[in-house]
């Protein structure tokens, strides 16, 4: 199923979710100083946040409009990881937005040693597996890399969601709506893994999973 098309009426609105979202993010500590990035689909491109740029304190007219080449077609340079959200629109059609955050746990879990990169924080509740499903670890590459877009096109037709290695993760979601609120829910659930991380847990087991996946038509 592929995302809604935005018309050019629809672009104001969006700029300004864009900033109230990264304002709401930032305040509430999901990301910290310039760190992070917002992209949303529009129909003959996308927006994304600028280089250098708090998500604390956009400007709504400044953001950055990309063709799908990835060219600047209007406002400020882009964020310097504007591949990492190319290749996530070019594998995922129902994609709508993406978000990067370096948010505390979720960047916590991917400095530690001994994941399972193909599934890198477990199921332990339902509301994990319904917005981010199997989450898998691509390993270290330096800030800017081209090759993690390449990492993460090879992941991303199967996940909406990956954590990149002793860095933080890239989610989508058929909204920007949607993309933070699943960000969020992987942050949440990072915590309760690293709460957990000395006593034994109780993830849910295949056939509850399945359950989910029959009960909300879950693709994952």
């Amino acid at each position: 199923m592929s995302a809604a098309v935005h018309t050019h009426a629809d672009e104001n609105r969006l700029r300004e979710q864009v900033v109230d979202f990264g304002k709401s993010l930032f305040e509430r500590g999901l990301t910290a100083g310039s760190s992070g990035n917002l992209s949303v689909r529009l129909e003959d491109g996308w927006l994304l946040t600028p280089t250098n740029a708090s998500l604390g304190r956009l400007d709504p007219a400044r953001l950055s409009r990309l063709d799908w080449e990835g060219r600047l077609q209007d406002g400020d340079p882009p964020s310097k990881e504007a591949f990492l959200h190319r290749a996530m629109y070019q594998q995922r059609p129902g994609a709508g937005a993406i978000v990067h955050l370096h948010s505390t746990h979720s960047a916590a879990v991917s400095c530690m040693c001994g994941l399972n990169h193909d599934d890198c924080i477990p199921p332990l509740t339902p509301y994990f597996v319904m917005k981010i499903g199997r989450l898998p670890l691509l390993p270290y590459h330096r800030p800017g890399d081209p090759a993690l877009g390449d990492a993460i096109g090879a992941l991303a037709k199967k996940h909406a969601a990956v954590l990149l290695a002793n860095h933080g993760p890239v989610v989508s979601g058929s909204s920007l709506e949607a993309a933070v609120y699943a960000a969020e829910e992987l942050e949440e659930t990072a915590k309760l893994f690293l709460m957990l991380r000395d006593v034994p847990v109780r993830p849910l087991d295949a056939q509850q999973i399945a359950e989910l996946k029959t009960a909300f038509s879950l693709d994952i």
